[in-house]
């Protein structure tokens, strides 16, 4: 760290002020002051009035090959980037570095960049730094003491005068519970302590998503943040390498929104934890998503360009507060010497498309500033105990009730909201705030739209077939009344319950008709009864 002093300058002999130049002074000093209070209070009345504007920001491989020149894009629409990864030396776990190649002096003097930075920032971009990623140790892993850890976090905000900072927890630190309450605690002192020098510092997670939300692990970092008084600006969800989590036949595009769907609702769940009332704007203005452009580590997942495009409107629709990419270093196609594109690159796409082209599809709408978006502090919504009153004739599907069974698919109505049964349920809350998926038979498909009417689901009418009875011996074929609901035989049986058939389709001796059948049964009814 470089030390800067004064220098010295001969100002003269000192001239005595009269009374009446003394008043002159304070009078004008004051009248100084007081503009410039106000002209702060004014700037910062402004800030406050452009808080909500999302921003775009891609992250940038520091220490990737080829080097990637990223104060060039000073010169585009999207010039604010964030600098990955710091992370422990090898030598010294409370020694920052990026990427274990570089200490912050050795990067100013081998990859000049300080230099670099200042290049981007006098063309007004601006720059947050990452702590962590997929390959090397985050600090507070292995950085055992609080001051040291709070030390190190310090030097490079301070290294960079940075107020942005990314948090980017993965594998072996997302498992770690006492690195996790280290590191909330100390990045709640770093708060602390910046805002006591009346300056902010934004506070983003940046965690591994799938298409049904966090994982235990991600919502447990979170809560561990809130608890330790951290006032996160935002969960950024790697959009990315979903692997087995994504269904067959759901496309990436798919992936992604329903990712986001879920954590919107997880992050309420946590708040409402943590005491901390958020509504659905602002829950929403807490989560930022980054894709990884082009071909993703996972062979079968690749993010197109379409993808990239219709991806920015579902996420600028709901209001999300932060977009990026991984990375700036790939968004450009691969050279014709490149031989397989399914095999990731650092510095290319592996897809067609032309250079910065997945930069502008994200960045579209996403144009508030990354340094103005550090004064955003969370201030919480006023509480509200009423409920969306369901109405029949509003509502496309029929209203939840306790007592009503519901099959594998069948959609409901509850509070204002849409909700699709994943399996056979009763009894089970729709918006019970529960943390992970696959704790709830529902899942959220989104709002009832202004203007909807009731779609028409077919039914049987009452004793179309016998009820279902423990008792009776069934052959493959034979139909029955369930709750209300028709279900078909796929071979001979007796004392199986027709609820167990959403729970394992395979195994279950009985199949739910589809809508379809129900309405070429009515139909064949109404021939009946004509002729």
């Amino acid at each position: 760290m470089k030390e800067s002093g004064a220098e010295k300058v001969n100002i003269g002999p000192r001239r005595r002020l009269s009374p009446w130049r003394v008043l002159s002074a304070i009078l004008i000093v004051g009248g100084l002051v007081y503009g410039t209070t106000l002209g702060w209070s004014e700037r910062r009345e402004t800030e406050s009035a452009a808080v909500h504007k999302p921003w775009f920001a891609a992250y940038v491989d520091v220490t990737s090959t080829p080097a990637y020149a990223f104060e060039q894009l000073g010169s585009t629409t999207t010039p604010a980037v964030v600098l990955s990864f710091i992370v422990s030396s090898a030598s010294d776990a409370c020694m920052p570095t990026w990427g274990t190649h570089y200490t912050l002096d050795e990067a100013a003097a081998s990859l000049d960049l300080d230099r670099r930075i200042a290049r981007l920032q006098q063309q007004e971009g601006r720059i947050a730094v990452s702590f962590g990623g997929a390959l090397n140790s985050e600090l507070a892993l292995g950085c055992t003491d609080p001051d040291k850890l709070f030390a190190a976090y310090e030097s490079v905000i301070e290294r960079y005068t940075i107020d942005t900072v990314d948090l980017d927890i993965e594998n072996q630190a997302l498992k770690d519970i006492e690195a996790s309450k280290r590191r909330a605690d100390v990045i709640a002192r770093l708060q602390e302590h910046y805002r006591s020098k009346d300056k902010n510092l934004a506070v983003w997670l940046t965690l591994p998503v799938t298409p049904q939300g966090l994982t235990p692990e991600g919502t447990d970092i979170v809560a561990q943040m809130l608890s330790s008084g951290v006032d996160l600006a935002g969960v950024n969800l790697m959009t990315m390498d979903y692997g087995a989590s994504r269904a067959e036949g759901q496309t990436m595009l798919e992936a992604s929104e329903r990712a986001l769907i879920e954590t919107h609702r997880q992050l309420g769940v946590l708040y409402k934890q943590a005491r901390i009332n958020l509504n659905e704007g602002s829950l929403w203005r807490k989560i930022g998503a980054t894709p990884m452009v082009g071909q993703n580590d996972v062979v079968e997942e690749v993010f197109t360009l379409e993808d990239a495009k219709a991806f920015n409107l579902f996420a600028r629709d709901r209001g999300i507060g932060r977009m990026s990419m991984w990375s700036a270093n790939r968004d450009i196609p691969c050279g014709e010497n490149y031989v397989d594109v399914k095999v990731v690159s650092d510095s290319c796409s592996g897809v067609k498309a032309s250079k910065f082209s997945f930069a502008q599809a994200l960045s579209d709408g996403f144009d508030g500033d990354l340094a103005q978006s550090a004064n955003i502090l969370t201030t919480e919504d006023p509480e509200s105990n009423t409920y969306v009153v369901d109405d029949p004739e509003r509502s496309p599907y029929q209203i939840w009730q306790g007592t009503g069974a519901y099959p594998k698919g069948v959609k409901v109505v509850w509070h204002g909201n849409v909700y699709e049964a994943k399996w056979w349920t009763k009894n089970d809350l729709p918006d019970n705030p529960v943390l992970q998926s696959w704790e709830t038979p529902w899942q959220l498909i989104g709002p009832v739209l202004s203007g909807e009417k009731p779609i028409q689901q077919a039914t049987l009418p009452s004793g179309t077939y016998p009820k279902w009875s423990g008792e009776v011996v069934y052959e493959g074929g034979d139909r029955v009344l369930f709750e209300g609901m028709p279900f078909q035989a796929k071979w001979w049986n007796q004392g199986e319950s027709p609820a167990a058939s959403a729970a394992n389709s395979d195994s279950s001796p009985w199949i739910p008709l589809t809508q379809s059948q129900i309405m070429d049964i009515l139909k064949e009814f109404d021939e009946t009864t004509e002729e």
